[in-house]
């Protein structure tokens, strides 16, 4: 499959492999670059205010193998960015990378509100340049980029050869992202000598700088027209809604899981009435959900359990309900034959049942959940996938609590190759299955806040004394809270709960998102309304993460979609403060 992703850091053995692919890439096409300047790229993106820029990797990947990259510089006290390196793999050129990876880019620098992006290319003047083959090349490249509106800034001495090395003259080019933004005289001289400074300070003498500096005089700057192309490419710009929202992917398959029975409250209505009021806030950007293989199911559940799940939907005829009624003690008992023997052999619970399409419905769930997982990767910071059935409850080796796969455990450990994950669970019930499943593990963190275990489903785990084992020891937070806990008190466990996250430092979040916290909920006790569901948005959306969201539970459908409009308003409204936040911040630094 082919994807473009950014990679945040060189912690994982993924992550570490792609950066070396990387980094054989900017040997082989980059022949000036020394060895330190290729290393440099590593430490520019585990620390990246240390030369007072954050850097941006984009990789465009097929298979695990690199077929190009491109690294993003962004001066946050400038509000602007700088294409430091977009190239192909060897033989990779003609087939699209670059441009993908240019709009990737371009999509970046519009979700961090840059003036634009500034990049150099080497020029196409034959009075500078002697080599007809190179002055063709240099062509090429400037046709590609004037397809996006980017053209080189003109009436300066930025081309001007530095006195000593490099003797390739390059012109600043200048992309406004589509809207023709028009950079002022002293702006431009602060952004480029800056820019020079910091980026080229070994290379650039004060001079230099000095030169350039005041070699613009042009106020507004000024662009050279078009040469090349008569018509702007069609790509994304500033006024484009793309990657602006919170990508959305809803389970089109839910309702073919439909459990007509009287008191069964998880129903397919749940995901209609969320999805009603979501449409009002505008925020949302719908994808539809693609297929993905078995094999991540697999690398969280046992196959016992998957295959099970599988061959008895096959059996259990059409609006049946198969429901487990006898619990064998786990270590001694071996599966029988019967089909509800066997579900109590798989099963925690006597109120899950196996219906015709609860497999198929199930899988469905982790294919939008992956999918939403997915865009998380390509660039969205916010992801919702709108699912039923739950999967929560869904233990490595066990199905239960309505749930039979667990989508949000099945998602970190697809992210978790690209960097640690903080798993939330703020479902009123505990989160076992994801619990059991990461219990050893130290790459996921798993917070959850529920009710009290002594009094509530699934009774037997989710205590504050259950803190992981082996290397997972001190990586699994319990917080239960007593029946009856209002919106002030569970903000405050929240907060709680959110330090421990931060701590953690994770590149991912992802929330097990149960709304079953409200007030009335048929399955809960908890006292939240529409403005405690703010709230609690609020302050998850003010960490700042890439955030992946996965509905569990909630079952007062009066009120239902309310709390979830209100949840990801919050949600929103805390990122957007965030980045503000930070982007600030790194500026001051």
């Amino acid at each position: 499959m082919f994807r473009i992703h950014r990679v945040y850091d060189n912690t994982t053995p993924t992550n570490q492999d792609l950066l070396h692919q990387v980094q054989a890439i900017l040997r082989e096409n980059f022949a000036e670059l020394t060895e330190a300047d290729v290393a440099a790229l590593v430490t520019q993106i585990r620390d990246p205010l240390r030369h007072r820029f954050k850097t941006i990797l984009f990789v465009a990947e097929l298979d695990s193998s690199v077929q190009g990259f491109a690294v993003l510089l962004h001066m946050a006290d400038l509000d602007c960015c700088f294409l430091d390196f977009i190239s192909t793999g060897v033989g990779k050129t003609g087939g699209g990378i670059g441009g993908a990876l240019y709009e990737r880019v371009r999509d970046e620098a519009v979700q961090l509100d840059a003036l634009g992006i500034f990049l150099e290319c080497q020029t196409d003047d034959p009075a500078l340049v002697a080599d007809p083959e190179m002055l063709t090349e240099n062509a090429a490249r400037l046709k590609f980029y004037e397809r996006y509106g980017a053209r080189p800034i003109i009436n300066t001495a930025y081309e001007t050869p530095l006195p000593e090395g490099d003797d390739d003259p390059y012109y600043l080019l200048f992309d406004s992202l589509g809207d023709d933004t028009k950079i002022g005289r002293d702006q431009a001289r602060k952004i480029i000598a800056t820019f020079l400074e910091r980026k080229f300070a070994r290379q650039c003498p004060k001079s230099y700088v000095r030169k350039v500096r005041n070699s613009i005089v042009d106020d507004p700057i000024q662009l050279r027209p078009p040469r090349y192309v008569k018509r702007r490419r069609s790509a994304t710009t500033r006024r484009s809604p793309k990657r602006k929202g919170i990508a959305l992917v809803i389970n089109d398959k839910h309702d073919i899981h439909h459990v007509r029975e009287r008191g069964y409250v998880e129903a397919p209505v749940r995901v209609r009435v969320i999805n009603e009021e979501l449409k009002r806030t505008g925020l949302f950007e719908l994808h539809k959900a693609r297929r993905f293989a078995k094999r991540h199911i697999l690398a969280v559940h046992d196959a016992g359990l998957v295959n099970f799940l599988q061959r008895a939907g096959n059996i259990v005829g059409p609006d049946q309900a198969v429901y487990p009624y006898t619990f064998p003690q786990r270590k001694l008992a071996r599966a029988p034959k019967e089909l509800p023997l066997r579900a109590g052999y798989y099963c925690i619970d006597s109120f899950t049942p196996i219906s015709s399409n609860a497999y198929e419905a199930a899988r469905a769930a982790v294919d939008c959940t992956l999918t939403a997982a997915d865009n998380i990767l390509a660039g969205y910071h916010l992801a919702y996938a709108l699912v039923r059935p739950p999967g929560h409850h869904a233990e490595r080796s066990f199905f239960g609590g309505f749930c039979y796969f667990n989508s949000a455990a099945i998602a970190a450990n697809y992210l978790s190759t690209y960097g640690n994950v903080a798993l939330l669970d703020v479902d009123y019930h505990h989160g076992n299955g994801s619990q059991d499943i990461f219990y050893d593990r130290a790459d996921v963190l798993t917070v959850s806040l529920h009710a009290d275990p002594q009094t509530t489903y699934p009774y037997f785990s989710g205590f504050a004394n259950e803190r992981g084992e082996a290397a997972g020891l001190g990586f699994n937070v319990n917080m239960p809270l007593a029946e009856g806990t209002s919106g002030e008190l569970y903000l405050q466990a929240l907060r709680k709960a959110i330090r421990h996250v931060r701590r953690f430092k994770p590149r991912f979040l992802v929330v097990s998102l149960g709304l079953d916290t409200a007030k009335d909920d048929p399955t809960g006790s908890f006292l939240l309304r529409a403005a405690n569901f703010y709230a609690n948005g609020l302050m998850i959306g003010a960490l700042g993460l890439p955030t992946l969201l996965v509905q569990e539970g909630g079952y007062r459908t009066r009120t239902l979609g309310i709390n979830a409009r209100n949840f990801f308003k919050g949600l929103w409204e805390g990122y957007a403060h965030q980045r503000r936040s930070s982007a600030n911040k790194q500026g001051a630094n």
